[in-house]
């Protein structure tokens, strides 16, 4: 994210205690115990930038479900 909102700003920093609770889990948490918090909310933001481009991606493709109704019209 470039030039990211109050609203985004605020929800990367929202999301460092569930980044480290995961990290904690994980038994990963000593390698990022010592970073800054700029260098976890740029993880975080890689990680939902990546999610969300993505998210935007699969929308413009249309999915096919398997159904009968996904099938061309036969006439």
């Amino acid at each position: 994210m470039i030039d990211k909102t109050a609203r985004e700003a605020q929800a990367i920093r929202d999301a460092r205690t569930p980044f480290a609770e995961a990290l904690t889990d994980l038994g990963l948490m000593a390698p990022f115990f010592h970073r800054s918090a700029a260098d976890i909310d740029r993880l975080i933001e890689a990680a939902v930038t990546g999610y969300i481009d993505s998210m935007q991606e699969q929308a413009a493709r249309k999915e096919r479900t398997g159904t009968a109704l996904d099938d061309p019209l036969p006439f």
